[in-house]
């Protein structure tokens, strides 16, 4: 795990850069209600820390970063707000196909794609495509991500390879479960962040924080800074990792 060379507000204490941080940006919504504003304003803002906070985590040597964008349960909000998003997304996309050009940073989709308009998984497969053969950080944005919803897309088609044979009852383990993840190849977590104070993981990357440390912190999302980052990591490098043992 990879040391940060920035000094760290305590003397002494080094700070460790986790391989693969997550991040659930929550607080969009009530950042704009607290302003007045229509939530897809917060929404707008929060793509901006997204960019500010990726790029930064490239910078200090992350190797994976996910972060949760849009849930398999966001579906559920008001049709205003859900088509904002489609169109926030759209905009999004389009502008990293530039905006992320001379960056090193493979961008990486998870979740089911499907279900997006034909327009924005076109744009999801380009980013996808234009990024590949980078060798730097990967991005994974969680797009119409669920864990439950992953994990019974794996235990569908692990069962599938089992009844066609390829696959041997007997032999699947964690590590098997692991492969037909969407973060297959990728070490799970070892942070994973959520701002706006809310306790709970939302059905996020549920079998791969098994061991992952958790950073709570109360600022919203759109107000997430650089120096937020910076003391979750301070917070993550106190943490003694065990991992089940002494």
């Amino acid at each position: 795990m990879a040391l940060f060379n920035k000094k760290s507000n305590e003397k002494n204490l080094q700070i460790k850069i986790p391989e693969h941080l997550g991040i659930i940006m929550d607080g969009n919504g009530r950042w704009a209600q607290k302003r007045m504003l229509p939530r897809s304003a917060g929404h707008k803002a929060g793509a901006q820390t997204f960019r500010k906070i990726t790029r930064y985590c490239s910078n200090i040597g992350v190797k994976y970063l996910t972060v949760y964008a849009f849930s398999t349960e966001n579906w559920k909000r008001p049709g205003d707000e859900v088509s904002a998003l489609m169109n926030l997304f759209k905009s999004y996309l389009e502008e990293a196909l530039a905006d992320f050009k001379d960056d090193s940073i493979v961008v990486r989709f998870i979740g089911d794609k499907s279900q997006f308009s034909k327009d924005l998984q076109k744009l999801m497969i380009e980013n996808e495509e234009s990024s590949k053969d980078r060798d730097g950080m990967v991005l994974n944005i969680a797009m119409n991500y669920g864990s439950r919803d992953e994990i019974v897309r794996a235990v569908k088609n692990i069962s599938s390879n089992v009844k066609s044979g390829e696959l041997n009852i007997d032999d699947i383990t964690e590590e098997t479960i692991s492969s037909y993840l969407y973060t297959s190849g990728q070490p799970d977590p070892d942070l994973i962040i959520r701002p706006s104070g809310e306790y709970r993981i939302s059905n996020f990357l549920l079998w791969q924080c098994a061991y992952s440390e958790f950073v709570i912190m109360n600022k919203l999302w759109p107000d997430f800074t650089t120096d937020d980052l910076d003391e979750a990591l301070e917070i993550f490098s106190k943490r003694n990792r065990r991992f089940g043992g002494v």
